[in-house]
């Protein structure tokens, strides 16, 4: 249960690096991505364009801060990570806190970056199509935040040897792909801190709920999933904790 918890993690110094990673890959994602979905000349941008941006914005920040805080930048991932044991439950309202701070200061910094006729096109904030109803928005973000999370699981299990060094790939091809297919739908979302940022600087929270459950209810599944039935087998159970 104390390891489940994890006060004497979060009373480590090291953990205010840790945090301070997570606010910084949040800031940075929420920033570049969002950019991706700015329209110019009264040009959307591409599908392809918002799906490779987010893509490998994740895979570059993947690289930098995985060693660091894991660099999960999305508290479904977090919530996920703590459903199968390999997250404390502090740490992961901690992340969580500070992953919707550096999102909303991504967004803030997005909006003096750019034009004011930019700026009122909105700030690439995640919404349904018009004729998609709020259960479909909901099924689809569980659907896509369920499969990236299943992927995060599989790449930085430390018990499988065949997947070292392609985490932050892996992970960005997923993001790349999950956009590709959901983009038109619900603007693909699978981050409520990616959502929660353009939407309080835009002051529009209309459909965020389906932003926050959606990812939160696949981030969860796919933990308990990973945890009961895919979760590479060895005889040494290092990393892992039973609730």
């Amino acid at each position: 249960m104390k390891e489940f918890v994890g006060l004497e993690e979060i009373t480590k110094l090291d953990f205010l690096v840790m945090l301070f990673a997570e606010i910084l890959g949040t800031f940075l994602l929420v920033l570049l991505g969002c950019a991706s979905c700015i329209s110019w000349d009264m040009t959307p941008p591409s599908v392809l364009h918002i799906a490779f941006t987010f893509g490998l914005a994740v895979a570059s920040l993947a690289q930098v801060l995985g060693p660091i805080s894991g660099c999960h930048v999305n508290p479904a991932v977090s919530l996920g990570l703590l459903v199968s044991g390999n997250c404390s439950f502090l740490k992961t309202i901690c992340y969580a806190v500070c992953q919707c701070c550096g999102a909303i200061a991504g967004a803030v910094v997005l909006k003096l970056l750019l034009p004011k006729p930019q700026v009122a096109l909105g700030l690439g904030a995640t919404t349904l199509h018009s004729e998609v109803t709020d259960a479909q928005g909901v099924a689809v973000e569980i659907i896509i935040t369920f499969l990236l999370v299943l992927v995060v699981h599989a790449v930085t299990d430390p018990k499988r040897t065949d997947v070292k060094g392609w985490a932050p790939l892996a992970i960005g091809l997923t993001i790349s792909v999950a956009h590709m297919a959901a983009v038109r739908i619900t603007g693909s979302s699978m981050n409520p801190a990616r959502s929660l940022g353009p939407a309080v600087v835009d002051d529009k929270y209309k459909h965020l709920w389906v932003y926050w459950v959606g990812p939160l209810i696949g981030g969860a599944v796919a933990g308990g999933v990973y945890r009961m039935g895919l979760k590479a087998s060895r005889e040494d159970d290092e990393g892992s904790y039973d609730f």
